[in-house]
């Protein structure tokens, strides 16, 4: 039987739309829940409004609707796919993979790989374009599932939040210590692990130094190897334009993407949140 390979991943995967849409990349949203509606992530709002609206109130977030990733299987199993890998975000901070794996299980005339990214942002993105592009490179389904592994092991996610007070209110702290520092303005710089959750890279007092900080992390990993480079914000344009120029200067740069973080992302992280995923080379 011929293999046709689709690529599913979450709306927490910041892939720019013009990437997406090249690859045929199919993207589940996660929801975003008021008291009085609730919004598809990235499809019937935006990070901007979230945080225009966090005076007023602060959002949950749930995981994709079974019922839409029914319909992302229909639609793809409509489309003639006959194997599907579905990279989700961490499942160090969502039960979204575990869903969907539960989903696929289910699923009709299909061969399913969930993957767990271990990652999010541009972290989770990259995995899922780097997917879509091994099955144009005529990959197949196995190797590509190995080929993943290989991926995450090469990924390193960075971001710096102008506050710690979304992320303690999600409960997606992880590891994160900097409830004291918020009074003496200290900025921790937080790291995907290899867990995938969220832990203290370094700390920096004041947003000048996390900003440089967050730039020299971008040099040393580019002075070891070639790399791609996304830097992914929310409420955070100009702070991420002058990152990108400087990093857009270094060496061994590959590739730089530059995207919006998503607004299920921007519930927990709050305006101001610039980060940045490196993959690289092998």
């Amino acid at each position: 039987m011929k293999e046709k390979i689709g690529i599913i991943t979450d709306s927490t995967s910041d892939i720019p739309a013009e990437i997406i849409e090249k690859y045929g990349i199919e993207v589940l949203p996660l929801q975003i829940i008021y008291q009085d509606q609730e919004y598809r992530d990235g499809i019937d709002i935006t990070a901007q409004e979230v945080y225009d609206r966090l005076e007023k109130e602060v959002p949950t977030t749930s995981l994709p609707r079974p019922s839409e990733v029914a319909k992302a299987f229909d639609k793809m199993r409509a489309q003639g796919f006959t194997h599907i890998i579905a990279i989700h975000l961490s499942s160090g901070l969502s039960g979204t993979a575990q869903m969907v794996q539960t989903m696929a299980s289910q699923a009709k005339d299909l061969v399913v790989k969930v993957v767990d990214s271990k990652s999010i942002s541009m972290g989770l993105g990259y995995m899922a374009i780097e997917a879509a592009k091994a099955v144009e490179n005529k990959m197949g389904f196995e190797a590509i599932c190995n080929h993943l592994t290989s991926i995450r092991e090469r990924l390193s996610v960075f971001f710096v939040l102008n506050t710690l007070e979304y992320l303690t209110k999600g409960g997606r702290i992880g590891k994160v210590s900097g409830t004291i520092g918020q009074m003496l303005n200290i900025k921790p710089i937080i790291q995907v692990n290899k867990e995938g959750i969220y832990t203290t890279f370094a700390k920096v007092r004041g947003q000048k130094m996390a900003l440089n900080k967050m730039f020299s992390i971008a040099k040393e990993h580019l002075a070891k190897t070639t790399a791609q480079v996304a830097v992914c914000y929310g409420g955070a344009q100009e702070e991420a334009l002058n990152l990108v120029k400087k990093i857009e200067a270094l060496p061994n740069l590959k590739d730089l993407i530059v995207t919006t973080v998503s607004p299920v992302i921007g519930v927990h992280t709050g305006p101001g949140t610039l980060g940045f995923a490196i993959l690289a080379d092998e």
